[in-house]
């Protein structure tokens, strides 16, 4: 039921104003750090007109980073990140859609015990087999290693029961079709599923991107060589140099950095985002 009444057209937009103004205004407060020199901040006092430093912040921290803090040029952590990012989001939908096609389409013993025993893994996250992990990691070597740094996070029971939910509901006369025509199981999944799953993909890939672009405490754990450092353990070690104050300049600019790839990701993706969304939830 939709109500067309004028006060309450009012209502929400300044309810959806005031919403704005407060997601965004830390957002606005970065990027107005970040234009300024670090003698604006010894009053404590957060200016909020631009500054005329923006570009040589900018520039600084993508070029040379902040010395004080032990952190290579924020470039690099970038390309880190976005390279654990990237690996992460593809090859979590990669085992999840093969896994949830596994226990649809095939009748093999323990089937149902299997997706289970998948499930429940919901309820262990990183933080908590941390520990086993991280000597599992080491043992094998891959401290300090893009291999370390994204293996142990590469499987998803999420994405799999949500792979699964939507194969469930594809119609059993598509199979049957596919397979009058004479098309085998990686024909029909290469062919008929794998086209049907783009969006439900493209709506992963986002959330799954965020999610390994956030990741703190796993690269913080594995990684002590700074060729390996990501964006986000870095600008944590920005804000806590020792025996200084922080340059809130310089970390404002490179947290103002860390927003831009998935930011564009979401607006790029944003269709096919929302479609998928909607699909997985009928």
């Amino acid at each position: 039921m939709v109500e067309n009444r004028p006060w309450l057209n009012v209502l929400t937009h300044l309810v959806l104003v005031v919403g704005v103004i407060i997601i965004a205004f830390p957002v606005y407060l970065a990027v107005i750090a970040s234009t300024h020199g670090p003698g604006a901040f010894l009053s404590n006092v957060v200016p909020l007109l631009p500054g005329p430093y923006l570009l040589d912040n900018y520039g600084q921290m993508l070029s040379q980073g902040m010395s004080t803090s032990g952190a290579p040029p924020l470039t690099l952590m970038l390309a880190n990140s976005l390279v654990m990012a990237i690996i992460i989001a593809v090859a979590k939908i990669a085992i999840s859609i093969i896994s949830a096609y596994a226990i649809v389409y095939f009748r093999f013993p323990l089937r149902t015990l299997a997706f289970w025993i998948i499930f429940i893994t919901l309820m262990l996250p990183v933080e908590v087999r941390i520990i086993p992990t991280f000597k599992v990691v080491s043992d094998l070597g891959l401290l300090n290693s893009y291999a370390g740094l994204t293996i142990p996070l590469i499987a998803s029971a999420t994405a799999t029961f949500l792979f699964r939910q939507f194969f469930l509901t594809v119609p059993d006369e598509l199979m049957e079709a596919a397979r009058v025509d004479g098309a085998g199981p990686m024909k029909f999944f290469r062919d008929i599923l794998l086209p049907l799953s783009r969006t439900n993909m493209a709506a992963l890939f986002v959330i799954l991107f965020i999610y390994g672009w956030m990741q703190y405490l796993w690269p913080l754990l594995v990684t002590t060589d700074p060729k390996f450092y990501t964006v986000v353990m870095g600008i944590k070690r920005m804000a806590a140099v020792a025996d200084a104050d922080p340059q809130w300049n310089l970390v404002m600019a490179a947290v103002v950095l860390a927003m831009l790839p998935p930011v564009l990701i979401v607006i790029f993706m944003q269709r096919l985002f929302v479609k998928g969304l909607v699909e997985t939830e009928k």
